[in-house]
């Protein structure tokens, strides 16, 4: 346990207090400003990125996971450290991985329809945050063990991808299964945002922005098939 993290106090009801609202509020705002990023990148050339990374499944994978997972580890390491800087560095990396990813995603729509995506994504991506937090607001026991569930599930996603790579009917299962993962480790984060209640108000805003994040790019791929379903 980090000097942050605070003894679990499971408990349940509705009820938000106002460091969970600050928490909330925060990663909407950081959201908010990776939706934008996305919409801003997909006209420009980093928008690509993809094309090159994925040409190879699992080497797209392996580095966008390190760009979370290094961004995430620098960010909490200056917030912990009180380094400001250092921190920003960490959410930089954490907006601009996030940011391309979508942005290459959303780069196989016409212009005229990445915003129409962009809002039905996060209006999807809404109901399900509000779907886990109600489910875990509601129960008074602890969900500790679907951080656990959450690192399983992205192991057998990397699993699945790599052999993905080599047999394409495979890579469905790694996608399912890292998209789980992200849904597990966003109803983790609210937990801990529940039950941890003298935790560092930054690193829990950081830990519930990435989960929903990783909903988000998730949720856009899927909303993208549908859209050109309907071309």
């Amino acid at each position: 346990m980090s000097s942050t993290e605070a003894p679990y106090e499971t408990g349940g009801g509705f009820g938000l207090s106002s460091r969970e609202a600050r928490v909330i509020g925060g990663a909407s705002v950081l959201m908010v400003i990776n939706v934008l990023l996305m919409y801003v990148l997909v006209v420009t050339p980093l928008a690509s990125i993809n094309e090159y990374l994925f040409a190879l499944p699992i080497v797209g994978a392996i580095v966008y996971g390190a760009a979370i997972v290094g961004g995430q580890l620098i960010a909490e390491r200056g917030v912990e450290g009180g380094d400001t800087g250092i921190a920003f560095v960490g959410m930089v990396i954490l907006q601009l991985a996030f940011g391309i990813f979508g942005a290459g995603v959303l780069r196989f729509a016409p212009r005229d329809a990445h915003l129409t995506i962009l809002v039905v994504t996060a209006v999807v991506v809404a109901v399900l945050t509000a779907a886990i937090g109600a489910y875990v607001y509601a129960r008074s026991k602890s969900f500790e063990h679907w951080g656990s569930y959450a690192n399983y599930a992205f192991i057998g996603g990397i699993i699945g991808i790599a052999v993905g790579t080599f047999v394409a009917p495979v890579l469905l299962l790694g996608f399912v299964l890292v998209f789980l993962g992200f849904l597990l480790r966003l109803g983790w984060e609210i937990w801990k945002v529940r039950d941890q209640r003298n935790a560092s108000v930054t690193l829990q805003t950081i830990g519930v922005y990435i989960a929903v994040a990783g909903v988000f790019v998730h949720v856009l791929q899927l909303v993208m098939r549908y859209f050109a379903s309907r071309q």
